[in-house]
Formats: structure tokens, C-alpha cells, sequence
């Protein structure tokens, strides 16, 4: 689980100035940080947690966070009316959807599976492999309205999408109190910077975790505890790449001196023997044109884990377990099949993806601490949930 996409013993070497910065973050932020952030909105997180970047030109306000709610939920933003971004996004799954790859309104999968929308407002590169795709509001035209793969099938039906909004008394009052000083409210940066909006406020910081960091000592169990110490070793060294307030190292708040992005290849593939993974998800090359970029993707966060499976950038991994079996083994030997090859043998495997012993009772205390990072209030929150609930119209 490498820090940063360059060669591995600059990548070793690194590995303690990372955690030694992310340790950082968590000291200072209480000298530096309140529930709330310069523009005045409420985070309503402890104090051990930075607020969020907000783009100045998308400032949070109430009435921008309900219409990106409605939207959000709103199956008129596909193209053939059957899907949300709520349908690859579910609440009760941390806002993943279950699946390996995700499926859109015309039937047509994506290449990679859906990540988690729990604090999103934190992520520096907001897919597994681009990192050049940082704002929330550009990221939510991309499932609207591209081709390749169609996710939400809008492409050419822009002024089809206006009208229907716009037509909906309910929608009217919505668009009017999120943008006030517009003449016409409605428009697709409108839409797109609500999402955006909304989507900030996914925070997930209750966890059992949480509340033992805030000071509740019966928050985890004996075990949850000593899965977290083994979590933080250096010979498992999964904190690497999965440290922080958010336990990933591609990290970006109101108070970072520098956004953190970072990719790696954690041997999942080998196919040619070089360090090749299985087409179409080659990895970070995809955009740096770098042999040694193969197979390297973001880490995600590890926040609400426990409920996001299957895992993986492909969903190739089942279950925790598996993923911990992973680790353990330093990669995976597939012996037969299209993927044919032994990813611990990857020459562009990170250096903290190693292997380490996998013991009946180390295996229970890591999976105790991976469930104790599940926020129960996050995934039932209703300021997040979806407001059709039993009807699928906001004005009828």
C-alpha cells in the first residue's frame, strides 16, 4: 500500500513523513478548527476533524443542500427516467451500490465499481484512477451526461431535463430558494453545483471509532482495540495508505497545506508477468503514459467498510476477509483463467503491500476494527435520505 506513484524505495522511504503528516493533521486540528468553516455553515463535527473546502463560486446554504437532496433522489435526471444517482449510490450500503461494476439506466456497465459517497467532501481525486477531477460539481456531469461508458444517459437531453424540472411547482420553489439572485435558476450548473452541495454533507464521523477518539472508552471492544493497534503496526502497515481522519491518504480539507493524491498497486494482477493488468482498467497509467504507473488506483477510504463490499477497484474481492487474505499473502496468485499470473510478483507492487502472518485471532481483531468503523446514524440519517419516499414526484 504505497504513498505516492513513484518508484518503491522513494515510496518506502516516505511512508513514516506520511503518517508523521497525517498525525500532524489530527494534533493541530483542534488549535485550528471548530465546527464550522470560514463561510459560516455548521459542519456539526468534533474538533479533532477539519471542515471541509468549499469553492468559494459554490458557497453551503440550506436551501442548495434540500434541492441537491431532491435531485440527488430524482429518477427525471436520467435519460429513460429509471434511475438516480441514489440508484448507484444507496444510503444503507454508505452510498455504494453492491456491486462489482456498476450498472447505469440503459443496462451498460461501468468499468469500476462505485465508491462510497461518505465524506466525499474530503477526497482529493473523486475516482479511482483521475486525478485531475477534483470538484464535486464537475463530477456529477460525468454520470449525467457521458457516453462511455452511458451511466444516467442525459447526453443531448439537456434542454429535456430543464423542462422537466422546471414544469414541477415544487421544483420552482426548490430552484428559487437555492439561487435567489439568478433570473433563471435553473440551469445545469445549477443543478450540478446543488448535487455538489448536498453531497458535502454526507459526513460520517460516529462511528464506535469516533466516539473512543472522543473519549468514550467503552465505544470498542478489547478487540476492536487490538485490530486497531495491529491496523497501525508497521508490519501490517495498512496505515499507510489507509491513515488520517479518513483512513485513506488522498485527503483534502479547509486546512490541508496541500492537497494529498496518491495511487497504488497493491498486486491484485500480474497478467503478463510484467506488472499488466486485465484491460480496461489498466490503472494511473491510463494517464501518465508510465509503465510503473500499472495497476496503481486510489486508495479508498475505509470509513463505513464493513457495508461497501464487494471490494476492490473491479469488486473482484468478495468480502473482508478475502481482503485481509489478500494482504496477508502479499498479493494474489491467480493460477488459472484470463488474469492468469501472481500479482506478488507485480514489479510495480507498492512496498508495504509485503505479506504478514494471518492468525485465527489476528484476523477476528482486524475484522472487529473494520466494523467498528461503521457510522449506523450515517447510514440511516434522515437529512440524507431520500425524500420521494413513497411517491416519486416533489409536486404531485
Amino acid at each position: 500500500m504505497s504513498r505516492l506513484s513513484g518508484s518503491e524505495p522513494r515510496d518506502k522511504k516516505r511512508g513514516s513523513l506520511v503518517f508523521l503528516t497525517s498525525a500532524l493533521v489530527l494534533i493541530l486540528a483542534p488549535a485550528c478548527v471548530d465546527d464550522g468553516d470560514s463561510s459560516g455553515w455548521d459542519w456539526n463535527i468534533g474538533s479533532n476533524i477539519p471542515a471541509p473546502s468549499v469553492p468559494e463560486d459554490n458557497p453551503m446554504s440550506v436551501e442548495k443542500v434540500e434541492l441537491g437532496r431532491h435531485l440527488f433522489y430524482d429518477i427525471r435526471l436520467s435519460g429513460n427516467q429509471t434511475q438516480s444517482c441514489s440508484s448507484c449510490h444507496r444510503q444503507d450500503l454508505a452510498f455504494t451500490d453492491g456491486l462489482a461494476r456498476s450498472e447505469g439506466s440503459t443496462g451498460e456497465q461501468t468499468p469500476r465499481s462505485s465508491m462510497s459517497l461518505a465524506n466525499v467532501a474530503y477526497v482529493s481525486a473523486l475516482t479511482w484512477v483521475n486525478p485531475l477531477l477534483r470538484d464535486l460539481s464537475e463530477q456529477a456531469l460525468i454520470p449525467m451526461f457521458g457516453e462511455e461508458p452511458v451511466e444516467l444517459g442525459l447526453s443531448g437531453l439537456e434542454d429535456e431535463l430543464l423542462e422537466r424540472l422546471r414544469s414541477d411547482t415544487a421544483y420552482q420553489e426548490l430552484f428559487m430558494a437555492a439561487y435567489p439572485d439568478r433570473a433563471d435558476p435553473f440551469s445545469l450548473s445549477g443543478i450540478s453545483d446543488a448535487l455538489a452541495t448536498f453531497q458535502r454533507t454526507l459526513l460520517s464521523f460516529d462511528a464506535p471509532y469516533d466516539r473512543y477518539i472522543r473519549g468514550d472508552d467503552n465505544a470498542m471492544s478489547a478487540e476492536a482495540l487490538r485490530g486497531m493497534e495491529l491496523f497501525n503496526s508497521e508490519e501490517l502497515e495498512c496505515f499507510h495508505c489507509h491513515g488520517g481522519f479518513n483512513f485513506t491518504d488522498s485527503v483534502d480539507s479547509a486546512h490541508n497545506p496541500f492537497n494529498e493524491v496518491a495511487f497504488h498497486n497493491n498486486g491484485l494482477y500480474n497478467v503478463d508477468g510484467r506488472g499488466a493488468y486485465p484491460a480496461p482498467n489498466l490503472g494511473y497509467v491510463e494517464f501518465t503514459g508510465a509503465p510503473s504507473d500499472q495497476g496503481r488506483f486510489r486508495a479508498p477510504s475505509l470509513r463505513n467498510i464493513a457495508v461497501t463490499a464487494p471490494y476492490m477497484h473491479d469488486g473482484s474481492i468478495d468480502t473482508l476477509d478475502g481482503v485481509l487474505e489478500h494482504y496477508a499473502a502479499g498479493g494474489r496468485n491467480i493460477q488459472e483463467g484470463p488474469n492468469f499470473g501472481d500479482g506478488r510478483e507485480n514489479p510495480n507492487k507498492s512496498g508495504f503491500v509485503n505479506g504478514f502472518e494471518l492468525t485465527e485471532t489476528r484476523r477476528a481483531e482486524l475484522l472487529a476494527f473494520l466494523n467498528a468503523l461503521t457510522d449506523e446514524n450515517f447510514l440511516s440519517n434522515p437529512s440524507h435520505s431520500d425524500p420521494f419516499a413513497g411517491g416519486q414526484a416533489v409536486g404531485q
